[in-house]
């Protein structure tokens, strides 16, 4: 009998420390919090030159990226325990809800609406609208616009307030993507491409169009870029502010900007205070 009861004991300790084994390995392999041997997903945009896009290598690059790294490295995450996880623009608050991804960089601006489904660490980054036009084009301001051809993606608000605001008579050309755009512009097939200066910057850095276009300067609108948090977690969102507030001030930050948006001659605004956001 006393050997029945040492062995049901013995069993009984066996079960509970296979149980706590497993549950200390599913903690750690998804998007989770602790570091270690574990994996963190963030989302980024995969479709972007200079701010969040796959290589035909597979490896990832941007400004986006640099600043999620950098995050990841200050929660405990060494680059090659991130998992990239493309977040397109429609799906960047379900991605957090679902916990899909920790945290999504990805030209996220921060606004009233979306900061009732999300929570944002920073802005990291004060982006405008802008134009993008040809190095010897005599577009200079918004006027010289009008009668002009004005691409944008289709759905964007850019071109609209670009004909609200400063030329109405421009004539709007639509596509599916920048890609798109950028290579209209540079055949000659539109005057002008309108959207953030960070991501217009981001596709004249690209080698094939280096020294080839130029940032219009008119800051048409302030984006400020966010690095969004599921609702509530406020202990992932303290961490990341305190990491962009770090990868500011020991200079981390500057080499990013320099790097990815450099050849543009992108005349980047200084890094925002954290919390501060421009109207």
């Amino acid at each position: 009998m006393q050997l029945r009861k040492v062995t049901a004991a013995s069993a009984a300790v066996l079960a509970l420390a296979v149980a706590a084994t497993a549950c200390g390995s599913s903690d750690k392999n998804d998007s989770g919090s602790s570091g270690g041997g574990g994996k963190i997903k963030v989302g980024i945009k995969f479709d972007q030159p200079g701010l969040g896009l796959k290589e035909p290598s597979g490896s990832f690059s941007g400004f986006d990226v640099d600043v999620a790294t950098y995050v990841a490295g200050k929660l405990g995450y060494k680059p090659d325990q991130i998992e990239w996880v493309e977040t397109k623009s429609a799906d960047r608050e379900n991605a957090l809800s679902r916990g899909d991804v920790k945290f999504i960089a990805a030209t996220y601006s921060i606004n009233d609406e979306r900061k009732q489904k999300v929570d944002f660490a920073g802005p990291y980054l004060l982006a405008h609208q802008d134009l993008l036009v040809k190095k010897d084009s005599d577009v200079s301001k918004g006027t010289d616009l009008n009668g002009k051809k004005l691409c944008s993606v289709t759905g964007s608000t850019s071109a609209q307030n670009v004909q609200k605001t400063i030329a109405p008579k421009a004539n709007l050309k639509e596509y599916s993507g920048y890609s798109e755009c950028i290579a209209a512009l540079q055949s000659g097939a539109v005057d002008a491409v309108t959207t953030d200066d960070s991501i217009l910057a981001g596709f004249a850095s690209q080698d094939k169009y280096k020294d080839q276009f130029k940032l219009a300067g008119l800051k048409l609108s302030n984006e400020n870029y966010g690095v969004g948090v599921k609702k509530g977690d406020s202990a992932t969102l303290k961490k990341i502010n305190d990491a962009l507030t770090t990868m500011v001030s020991d200079g981390s930050w500057q080499k990013a900007v320099d790097k990815n948006f450099g050849p543009a001659n992108y005349k980047n605004e200084p890094a925002p205070k954290i919390g501060q956001i421009v109207k």
